[in-house]
């Protein structure tokens, strides 16, 4: 096909004009005078003929060159068409001529002179999903546009190839298309390669978007997604103020003005991305790149969902510093705080007020943990109640709970305290039933008891320890003299763990006797710490020490073992038969395998359990299942049972006939009231009374008068121990006793 037309102009082609102009000239001359002179027409004439011919030869040379100018330059576009993937098609509609050039058939992969032969071809290998594209180019052209369409192919081989076809109509003045042009490119290349870029930021799990004035012109899917839109049109009618915080909106406008002032450089922010539509709030990690798009300034936003994260960095912190079950600062978070006040130049002076439950675990074991936690979480919310609005509470753990209270005057930490104390005293109503707790609280002061968290914190304990034996439900100061109670318990408590080692730990043992014959039937076996500095310590002193440090654990089989040792020893004395009493404490029943403990022992020594009774208190009814689970297997392996000081706790008489009881003793504290003039022994003699009707053996301690042995004796109590008897003896003065009632039954 050929393409365009040329025109030749230059300086020659004037002058052959002016000539041919002159010479017709004086031809038309010639015409009206040739009868002046035939000499001067013939010379005219002559002159005429060869300016022809030369203007002539003039012509003819100019257009040969034109002509190959022409055909130069038709050859240099025709290569240019054929090496590149460009085809035009042009078409007369007047004329009804159809040009085409030959570029057609390397991007259609046909024929050329099948494009003349079918002129709709270009059409009928439009892939079938893109045909679309046809309606829309029409209506185009129907409204006397340009036209630029995108669509695909199928060559002859098969293969698919992206064409972008821009379209130019011409109309005459009644808006008749009378030609149309179209240049066709194979775009296959570049828009695989921005389809596999695309592909890959759209898969990408970051959000991947480009901002120019604050207007979002491009973001992948997963940026869609964070912001709510279904379709990337939606963005034309958003800009980033629409889905940022105020605050992170002026930040990133003044780092990012328009127009911008300076060189933008790279940006890391943590930014809230809120959906327009729902309000869902998305924690963002934002980088911002400068970059050209399209033209244009514009900034690269790559940014990652962190909101998980954040959620988890969240969790991780509450764990840390919150308790989880009030919700309350916890251990980590109290020392923290306490350090940040401490340091902190406006606080002049502080209360620590640790405060602890009483009868809590009480409740917790015979009600469960349940019940427990809820009573916990109703203690919280009433501890912020009763403290002022700038006090820090916070959970230590169990049921401690420590309290802070910046600059305030004595009295006023008195009444906190008192307030506290009072709303902790009303019931806990949980299920219908109502639970009655009380607080004792223990108050050091800053800078008076301490200037560091620990020794502030230590001393509070001290004190609340301190309102603990005042009675509970009460409030104490930290003094001196506690620091020294304090100091000798953590060097009690460093000692007894080393007291079975050091041998320090003996076993006393005291007689019990029967009342009416005075003869010996057995032994309570009393455990006594002898310390090489502190002296004799009571064991009110160190057994509640060893409870408390679980030590009670090791001390308690420790003690059994010496008993049953013992009483094998005293049996191959050949003595009349009697029974080795063993006090066992409430926490080792928090030992599933307590029962399999005692049954090696007594195993390995070959001891008849029948003759060794373990004494319990009433406090195991804290945990009842688990209590009648234990002794169900001792009994079952033949130890004898009974419960010591009974009346002094808080079980009910139902559980009796549901423990596998055999004595019951009545405590020193009855056995004394004998003696009162008004009560005259009542309960000891109800106690007795209730024993016999229940099948239990009965056995009163602490006898230290005649007349108390009088007053059990009629009515009906055949056992007894006390100083009236005998004090505990070591095991040597045991053993003569034996040997002498021994020589005596002889």
């Amino acid at each position: 096909m050929e393409i365009g037309t040329m025109v030749y102009k230059n300086n020659e082609t004037k002058w052959i004009i002016i000539l041919c102009s002159f010479m017709f000239s004086t031809l038309v001359l010639n015409i009206f005078y040739k009868e002046i002179n035939d000499t001067l027409y013939i010379t005219l004439h002559a002159l005429f003929l060869i300016g022809c011919l030369f203007s002539l030869l003039k012509i003819l040379k100019n257009i040969e060159k034109m002509v190959k100018e022409i055909r130069t330059s038709n050859l240099k576009l025709q290569t240019i068409f054929e090496t590149t993937d460009i085809a035009i098609w042009y078409h007369d509609m007047k004329k009804d001529e159809l040009l085409i050039s030959a570029g057609i058939e390397k991007i259609y992969g046909r024929p050329l002179q099948d494009f003349y032969a079918n002129p709709d071809l270009w059409r009928d290998v439009i892939v079938e999903e893109d045909t679309f594209i046809l309606e829309e180019r029409f209506q185009n052209l129907g409204r006397r546009e340009n036209v630029t369409s995108i669509y695909r192919i199928v060559k002859p081989n098969g293969d698919i190839r992206w064409i972008k076809d821009k379209g130019i109509p011409e109309f005459d003045q009644h808006g008749n298309m009378i030609e149309f042009t179209s240049v066709l490119l194979d775009i296959t290349e570049s828009k695989e390669n921005e389809e596999r870029f695309s592909t890959l930021v759209d898969i990408s799990p970051d959000i991947i978007a480009v901002v120019s004035n604050y207007q979002i012109l491009y973001i992948n899917n997963v940026g869609k997604d964070i912001l709510g839109i279904a379709e990337s049109e939606e963005l034309k009618k958003q800009t980033i103020d629409n889905y940022l915080s105020k605050e992170d909106y002026e930040r990133i406008k003044e780092v990012f003005p328009v127009p911008p002032k300076k060189q933008y450089s790279s940006k890391t922010y943590e930014v809230k991305i809120i959906q327009d539509k729902t309000g869902a709030i998305f924690d963002v990690e934002i980088s911002c790149k400068p970059i050209l798009f399209a033209g244009k300034h514009a900034i690269l936003v790559v940014g990652k969902d962190i909101t998980k994260r954040k959620a988890t960095d969240q969790m991780i912190k509450n764990l840390a510093y919150f308790d989880q079950l009030t919700n309350l600062p916890n251990r980590n978070s109290s020392k923290s705080k306490l350090n940040e006040l401490l340091f902190h130049p406006s606080v002049q002076s502080m209360a620590l007020l640790f405060v602890d439950l009483d009868q809590f675990k009480r409740i917790n074991d015979t009600k469960g943990h349940s019940t427990g936690d809820i009573i916990l979480q109703q203690v919280a919310k009433r501890l912020q109640k009763a403290s002022i609005k700038d006090s820090f509470v916070s959970r230590l753990g169990g049921d401690e709970f420590l309290i802070f209270l910046e600059n305030k005057q004595l009295e006023e930490i008195k009444e906190i305290a008192g307030t506290i104390m009072k709303e902790i005293s009303f019931p806990f109503l949980i299920k219908e039933e109502e639970f009655f707790i009380s607080a004792s609280i223990g108050i050091s002061l800053y800078p008076e008891d301490g200037s560091d968290q620990e020794t502030l914190i230590k001393n509070a304990d001290a004190a609340m320890f301190l309102a603990k034996e005042n009675g509970k439900n009460n409030f104490q100061f930290y003094s001196s003299t506690l620091a020294i109670k304090s100091s000798r318990k953590m060097e009690l408590e460093m000692a007894l763990r080393k007291a079975i080692q050091h041998n320090e730990l003996v076993l006393y043992y005291q007689p019990q006797v029967n009342l009416h014959t005075n003869k010996i039937i057995g032994f309570e076996a009393l455990l006594r710490w002898i310390h090489p500095t502190y002296g004799f310590i009571s064991p009110e002193e160190f057994i509640p020490l060893a409870e408390e440090t679980n030590l009670i654990f090791s001390i308690g089989e420790w003690v059994f073992t010496q008993a049953c040792k013992q009483k094998k020893k005293w049996d191959a004395l050949g003595t009349p038969p009697i029974t080795m009493s063993v006090n066992i404490s409430a926490k080792q029943f928090q030992c599933s395998e307590l029962a399999q403990i005692f049954e090696k022992i007594i195993t390995d020594l070959q001891l008849n359990p029948n003759t060794v009774e373990l004494e319990i208190t009433e406090s195991i009814m804290q945990n009842i299942d688990r209590s009648i689970k234990i002794l169900n297997e001792l009994k079952k392996i033949g130890f004898l049972i009974s419960i010591d000081d009974f009346g002094k706790g808080y079980s009910s008489l139902s559980y009796l006939k549901h423990l596998p009881i055999d004595t019951l003793k009545i405590d020193k504290s009855f056995v004394d009231d004998i003696n009162d003039p008004v009560h005259k022994g009542s309960l000891v003699k109800a106690i007795i009374d209730m024993g016999q009707n229940m099948n239990f053996s009965v056995i009163a301690e602490g006898i230290e008068k005649l007349d108390q042995v009088h007053f059990l004796v009629k009515n009906n109590c055949k056992m007894g121990q006390g100083y009236f008897y005998s004090k505990p003896l070591p095991k040597e003065e045991v053993e003569k006793l034996l040997l002498r009632m021994n020589d005596t039954n002889q």
